[in-house]
């Protein structure tokens, strides 16, 4: 009883979710898109006031009727191990998806969200989801760029990566791969061109920064192209995630 409430404690630490290729994802609604996906749940944890709760009931069933070992605790054990201060009482343990850049699809057609040192989790979570909303192929994490598979990332995704393409790479692999396939990097940032003015190509790999100091300086260097967003002199600036889903709408 005492294995996967041991490990879904350890799996709140980076390290050992890169160690073990494993994840958390919490809370009643993350759990029905996980059951949805084609990744593998290896386990799940829930609480008795979970059992008694229609949905979570019900993704409790689905989970059992897969086979997978679940774990009834106590509200202080899942406390524990959840993330949220006021949990709903269920979550499950699964596998990462092995996903490397140079695995993505080519087309004629296609639009990239680059994260440059994105640090807060609720951000990243928001910028997947609206990445794949907008029609985006895939997002690409820099370094600097809070962990994809944070719990916090998972919730604020709702299931958004569990089949959508969220990767990391270093800045490297992705000029590499944008060179191979003959991809333009664009950059975001106020000094930029209106993107009202602008055509963009058929390709195009969209970077955005970090919330306090916007693109790297080296990151910059080599967009080909940086834009910006009209904005009233009242505003000094845009949350990232909601200047991302205006850029993306903007150029799609």
């Amino acid at each position: 009883m005492v294995k996967w409430l041991t490990t879904a404690r350890d799996l709140k630490r980076r390290k050992s979710r890169e160690r073990n290729g494993r994840f958390v994802a919490e809370g009643v609604r993350t759990v029905e898109e996980l059951l949805r996906s084609p990744l593998t749940i290896e386990a799940a944890l829930f609480t008795e006031r979970a059992s008694l709760d229609i949905r979570a009931g019900m993704a409790i069933r689905a989970i059992e009727a897969r086979g997978v070992p679940l774990e009834l605790v106590s509200d202080a054990d899942f406390g524990s191990a959840a993330d949220t201060e006021h949990s709903q009482g269920i979550l499950v343990i699964a596998r990462q998806p092995r996903r490397q850049l140079d695995e993505l699809s080519v087309a004629a057609s296609l639009r990239l969200l680059v994260l440059d040192a994105i640090q807060d989790p609720g951000n990243v979570g928001v910028l997947i989801r609206t990445a794949a909303g907008l029609g985006a192929h895939a997002v690409v994490a820099l370094p600097g760029t809070v962990d994809l598979w944070n719990a916090k990332v998972v919730r604020s995704a709702v299931g958004a990566h569990f089949g959508f393409p969220a990767l990391e790479a270093t800045v490297d692999e992705a000029m590499a791969f944008l060179d191979r396939h003959a991809v333009p990097l664009w950059g975001t940032d106020a000094a930029g061109a209106s993107v009202e003015t602008v055509t963009p190509p058929a390709r195009l790999a969209l970077a955005v920064g970090n919330e306090g100091a916007g693109l790297s300086a080296s990151l910059r260097e080599r967009c080909s192209t940086v834009v910006s967003l009209p904005m009233s002199s009242a505003v000094e600036s845009y949350n990232v995630s909601v200047a991302a889903a205006l850029t993306l709408y903007a150029l799609r």
